[in-house]
């Protein structure tokens, strides 16, 4: 019984730490127009089936409910906040921790979130 119930702890912090950041645009309803794009957050529109990555490293996707994306930087999680920073470059889609006071110095990190 403690064997399951390890199995189940272990089970649940791995679903904790591969949390993947998502959200979903539902597509505008109109009974005048039949959709066969959709719209994202900037306005633009995309073709049905149609996949894309935006400029702050997402992977979206548009089908006939709207759109879905989801963050595809691992983001820092556990790290000295106080001292650090988290630093996006969005041409690799990485992050780096710095130092607040001297930014040439990187920090540990302890824990990744996808």
């Amino acid at each position: 019984m403690n064997a399951l119930l390890g199995s189940f702890v272990v089970l649940a912090s791995f679903v904790t730490l591969c949390n993947a950041q998502c959200y979903f645009i539902p597509n505008e309803s109109s009974t005048s127009n039949v959709l066969a794009r959709c719209k994202d957050l900037n306005g633009v529109t995309h073709q049905l089936n149609s996949d894309w990555n935006t400029d702050n490293c997402e992977s979206c996707h548009c089908d006939d409910a709207g759109i879905h994306c989801c963050n595809t930087a691992a983001i820092p999680t556990d790290y000295d906040r106080d001292k650090c920073q988290a630093v996006l470059n969005k041409k690799t889609c990485t992050y780096t921790v710095l130092e607040k006071k001297n930014p040439l110095k990187t920090c540990t990190v302890k824990a990744w979130v996808l």
